[in-house]
């Protein structure tokens, strides 16, 4: 695990090694414990790294070469399947210099070419120099686990792993990039292969590209495959399952440094926790989360269904409850977030990853079960339309307009019944993809149009995914949406960050590859029934989890941001959406602005993540536009609420 970085120059002047140093200087926090660079003999292009040592302690350093020199590699993440990759490349001949995960690629790639990424089960970006053929070849893994930002001019191509690593080099500058606003403020983050940045963009999952004689050629190698599987009986469904879940967790618990798992007592962090307990001759490290305060803290605190995981598992549990300083993180936190999101589980990531890093250098995550296998409520629409159109059409109105008079809060067992209520009602009678779309929205685009006076972009992200997605099976549509957007562009992106923020490598067995493709040729029909979500992945853990578990009700992995807007952080919120603030930064209408924030703190709306939207996109603008640093702008709010 680490960050990596380079450069390749169109104009023929040299790669500064000096400039790649300023690359990994800034991203240190990804790699502490080793550095490197290569830059080939006419100095067209610079390949650079920052290491966190994870396999082969003492001779994984990067970058690493082929037998002559003629091929270079950096590699960020872990190929998992390496060892059998090794042995098949080894009974053809090859000779390895190292014991690390990373050397494998750059002996498949003389064998297979650019194919060989078809062969690598793991979670990657990486860069390939091959001098024979003057050719640069970067990529990134098939879900997106992994980012990797690139920046491209007439002089010059540079790529990182972190975009600030990317305003290090001569002439760049950070830029606000206005195209972006409309599908930021729809969805709470920028979709791929945009950025917040003007002129740095993201690669997206499962993409190459290369650089030579030139020219820059980019391409697709991998996606979620479309064709549904029907033949399989329920009883052969939950068998494959339980297997490919259990492989999955085993292939990933390689390491040769200490290794642990969040726990949430949610299924999937539990399903992840069961099988490395299963795998383990020593207790498993779990690691979990609670807050400190009211009813909304209560809401979000899972610790007490954690413990009674980590007994039944046997596991060494760690609990922090926390009542995070958040004016003092948030600077902080989208610094090393590049891009600003409205999903708060980016602090309780980071808080929660800071805890484990006191003890283990790699956790395991249960980020993507709810993809894979409809945990999501949002996949029980079809379900719970088919019984309201049961009712005369009046009634449904009735319904419907009774519930937008109702207030709203998501930080209350009550009101945020009501509020799953409200926007159920309000997209029942709407199309399968406007009614995701409505479920996921954190402003509706009309309301977009109105907050940048029609000047947000004219992306539409949801719209070009659902078009690319071709499924018939509504469930698994969804899926491959989910997959193309809010999966790579948000939790694995804030997963990534925030864990690599204080240097822990964060892996996702349930998104290993093989076990992706299982989970999507399952019928929709078999994966949520009769209104039970991930009805066939809790009928394959019920030999591990008990029910109470299994079938408990969904809390994210958040916090109670909206409770904290409307009580410790309200004078931050109102100072950094004033209208003064708003019209200096010249991106919004102050009037939306304004009625939004009263909306929210009225409960007519719970506006949690649209006004986080706006107060993040106003913090990230103050340390990277304005150039501040994360203790200036830390300093600035909480002078606010001194």
């Amino acid at each position: 695990m680490c960050g990596i970085h380079g450069l390749y120059r169109f104009d023929g002047t040299r790669v500064d090694p000096a400039q790649l140093s300023a690359m990994g200087d800034v991203t240190v926090h990804r790699g502490p414990d080793d550095e490197g660079q290569h830059i080939d003999p006419n100095g067209r292009c610079g390949i650079a790294m920052r290491r966190l040592s994870i396999i082969d302690l003492a001779g994984g350093h990067q970058p690493i070469s082929n037998a002559d020199d003629s091929v270079w590699l950096v590699c960020n993440g872990e190929i998992y399947n390496f060892r059998e990759l090794r042995a098949e490349l080894q009974a053809r001949g090859y000779r390895f210099k190292t014991g690390s995960d990373s050397e494998v690629l750059l002996h498949l790639y003389d064998q297979m070419g650019d194919d060989f990424v078809h062969r690598l089960d793991g979670m990657f970006n990486f860069a390939l120099w091959d001098e024979r053929r003057k050719r640069l070849l970067i990529g990134r893994d098939h879900l997106g686990v992994k980012p990797l930002y690139v920046h491209q001019s007439g002089a010059m191509l540079g790529f990182a792993t972190e975009a600030k690593a990317l305003l290090q080099l001569p002439g760049m500058r950070a830029e606000l990039n206005r195209e972006v606003l409309g599908d930021y403020l729809h969805l709470g983050y920028v979709p791929a292969p945009q950025s917040m940045f003007k002129g740095i963009r993201k690669l997206p999952p499962a993409t190459l590209l290369a650089v030579e004689n030139g020219e820059v050629r980019e391409w697709r190698y991998w996606r979620l495959p479309s064709r549904i599987d029907r033949a399989p009986s329920e009883a052969e469904w939950v068998e494959r399952i339980r297997s490919g879940m259990e492989a999955a967790v085993h292939r990933q618990m390689v390491s040769d440094v200490p290794i642990g798992a969040f726990l949430s007592g949610g299924v999937d962090s539990s399903a992840v926790v069961a099988y490395m307990a299963k795998h383990s001759e020593q207790p498993i490290r779990t690691y979990a989360i609670g807050f400190e305060g009211g009813e909304a803290e209560r809401l979000y605190n899972e610790l007490p269904y954690a413990r009674q995981v980590a007994t039944l598992l046997g596991t060494e549990h760690h609990e922090i409850v926390v009542r995070p300083d958040v004016v003092g993180l948030l600077p902080k936190l989208l610094w090393h977030m590049d891009e600003p999101v409205a999903d708060s589980a980016f602090i309780t990531t980071y808080l929660v990853s800071e805890f484990a890093r006191r003890d283990v250098k790699v956790i395991l995550s249960g980020v993507g079960g709810d993809e894979l296998f409809g945990g999501y409520r949002r996949y029980l629409g079809d379900h719970y339309v088919r019984k309201l159109q049961r009712l005369p059409r009046w009634s449904r109105l009735l319904l419907s307009r009774t519930a937008g008079l109702l207030p709203s809060d998501r930080h209350s067992t009550l009101l945020n019944t009501v509020r799953l209520a409200r926007g159920f009602l309000a997209s029942a009678e709407l199309s399968a993809d406007d009614r995701y779309r409505a479920y996921l929205q954190v402003l509706e685009r009309e309301t977009v149009a109105a907050l940048t006076r029609g000047a947000g972009g004219g992306s539409d992200a949801l719209a070009a995914a659902f078009a690319a997605a071709g499924q018939d099976d509504a469930l698994n549509r969804m899926f491959a949406v989910d997959a193309e957007t809010q999966l790579p562009d948000d939790l694995l992106l804030l997963t990534d960050k925030m864990s690599m923020a204080v240097s822990l490598e964060c892996r996702v067995p349930l998104l290993d590859r093989q076990l992706v493709e299982l989970a999507a040729a399952i019928p929709e029909s078999l994966k949520v029934k009769n209104g039970r979500l991930k009805h066939l992945m809790k009928d394959a853990l019920a030999d591990i989890l008990p029910p109470d578990i299994l079938d408990r009700k969904k809390r994210g992995f958040g916090t109670p941001m909206g409770a904290w807007l409307k009580r410790d952080l309200a004078p931050v919120l109102r100072r950094l959406l004033a209208r003064d603030v708003v019209h200096d930064r010249g991106l919004f209408d102050a009037d939306v602005v304004a009625r939004l924030v009263a909306d929210h703190e009225a409960a007519r709306i719970d506006g949690t993540d649209a006004l986080l939207a706006l107060m993040n996109l106003e913090i990230w603008s103050r340390l990277y536009l304005d150039g501040h640093s994360p203790d200036d702008v830390t300093a600035e709010l909480k002078s606010l609420i001194a």
